[in-house]
């Protein structure tokens, strides 16, 4: 039996063509549109770049300085439930701060640190609404849900979001020790 080349790698070139052309297509108009569309929806996101692997949903945001972020992680997760479903949703804010943010931030996160550790959610607030007492163009927020804690730093031209895990990760310890 003589086989013939060229049909053979023919019909795996279209093969292949066909599947994996279905599955980008699949990706970007059953998974990546809407989810970019529900993003794009909420007031305050400038970019988005959205990455669905199997198991997480990386969103890279670049948001204005006065943008709610734990309304945005709220509405991803009501409005884009259909495509996140089970997956960990991962979300990267793009870096937007000013040197006086950076110092603001600076001086803040031992307090914040304290709390977080102690679980005294509302001091992280309170030790925000003091710094921005020194700083009268400083708008400083904290919010929280049931999974992170979100911090909001403005000075109205620049802004920088910082995003805290609730559960920090659990030291384990080695039983060679």
């Amino acid at each position: 039996m003589k086989l013939r080349i060229v049909p053979i790698v023919l019909t795996v070139v279209i093969s292949a063509s066909v599947l994996f052309g279905g599955w980008y297509l699949y990706r970007q108009m059953a998974l990546q549109n809407p989810l970019a569309n529900v993003v794009s929806q909420y007031e305050g996101v400038k970019n988005s770049q959205i990455d669905i692997n199997q198991d997480t949903v990386t969103l890279k945001l670049d948001l204005k300085p006065d943008t709610n972020l734990r309304g945005l992680v709220e509405h991803i997760n009501k409005e884009g439930k259909a495509v996140v479903g089970k997956r960990a949703l991962k979300i990267e804010v793009e870096d937007h701060s000013s040197e006086q943010l950076n110092e603001w931030w600076d001086d803040a996160m031992l307090s914040v640190a304290e709390a977080m550790d102690n679980k005294q959610y509302t001091d992280i607030q309170t030790s925000l609404n003091e710094l921005a007492k020194r700083s009268p163009e400083l708008k400083a927020t904290a919010q929280i849900d049931d999974q992170n804690v979100y911090v909001s730093l403005s000075d109205g031209k620049s802004g920088k979001f910082i995003i805290l895990p609730r559960q920090p990760g659990k030291v384990e310890v080695w039983n060679h020790a």
